[in-house]
């Protein structure tokens, strides 16, 4: 079935082969007669109607993931902001905010992350520490933006399954792209030690001023007007094609079908996540500008807010070079 799905969206026609063995699907499910939850109370047929549609479940699943990142990396930012004695972008309004109870591992998990630089202990605990953290930001500020692939995915899904065809579960491609970003937080760790290795003072995740600060604008707004930027672009902006031309019954094709969506969504944004280097890693004002842009970018067409983006970067970045002087 790999290549062709034509009979899995209502907009492209029927598969002949489909036909015989769907029909019969296609009445019982359209008729409810397996479905009767009418003996049920209200809470029972609404947790039947969220069990009956994966759609919906799956997204819910999906918001639980992105409000828990959002929800811990707030609670890291919040720590961060009442023990550091210069004030970072957004550090008066988090001041201001109660520091939730946490368990005891989330605090030490917090104390790692925001320790200063260079970090007295085993570096193995503090690196891994840094995977987490980018990895939730991945999860906060990425995950949003693949919402139309994973939507349409399950639209796909529930067609082919009424259908009576085999379907892989869609936490199967949402795995396939959250290991890209994985993999990414990874190279996004080394890089944090290594940065914060050559600035020499300070705390892990300050905001990077001077050459450092200045680099990553750089190389973040020259991405901007890059043609691999408009390329990858595409790839995300059109996720039905890719469905169409990729779709499998076989798991490990969808979870390699997750994977390389991830890694035109990390073509897109690699370089927008530096610049949490120059505004501090736990900014999270800033995070919720990048994924706001980043979902904004890939529902819009042309170049213009790239291009936007890039050139304020440039700016900012030449600016901090002249304080910097």
């Amino acid at each position: 079935m790999r290549g062709d799905p034509s009979g899995l969206h209502p907009d492209i026609g029927q598969i002949g082969r489909l036909d015989q063995r769907g029909d019969s699907a296609h009445s019982i499910g359209m008729s409810g007669e397996q479905h009767d939850f009418s003996h049920l109370d209200r809470a029972g047929r609404a947790t039947a109607g969220v069990a009956r549609s994966p759609r919906l479940a799956i997204m819910l699943t999906i918001g639980v993931g992105i409000g828990l990142a959002w929800f811990l990396l707030a609670a890291m930012a919040i720590r961060g902001a009442k023990s550091r004695p210069a004030g970072a972008p957004g550090d008066m309004l988090l001041k201001n905010l109660p520091s939730l109870p946490l368990p005891d591992f989330l605090d030490r998990f917090f104390a790692l992350c925001l320790a200063p630089a260079p970090f007295a202990g085993p570096t193995g605990l503090q690196a891994a520490a840094l995977v987490v953290m980018w990895f939730l930001m991945a999860v906060a500020t990425m995950l949003p933006s693949a919402s139309p692939l994973i939507r349409t995915y399950c639209e796909i899904a529930d067609t082919a399954r009424i259908k009576g065809e085999p379907v892989v579960h869609p936490l199967v491609l949402v795995a396939g792209y959250l290991a890209t970003w994985l993999g990414a937080s990874v190279g996004f760790a080394v890089l944090t030690l290594a940065v914060y290795a050559f600035v020499g003072s300070g705390r892990m995740l300050d905001p990077a001023v001077g050459l450092a600060g200045a680099a990553v604008l750089l190389v973040a707004g020259l991405y901007q007007f890059s043609g691999l930027k408009q390329a990858c672009l595409e790839k995300c902006r059109n996720p039905f094609s890719i469905l169409f031309a990729n779709w499998s019954a076989k798991p490990g094709r969808i979870f390699r079908l997750g994977l390389e969506q991830g890694i035109w969504c990390l073509g897109c944004c690699w370089a927008l996540m530096l610049v949490m280097f120059a505004v501090g890693a736990m900014n999270v004002f800033w995070m919720t500008l990048i994924g706001l842009f980043t979902l904004i970018e890939k529902q819009t067409t042309g170049r213009v807010a790239s291009r936007v983006a890039g050139a304020i970067l440039l700016v900012w970045a030449v600016a901090l070079l002249l304080v910097s002087a």
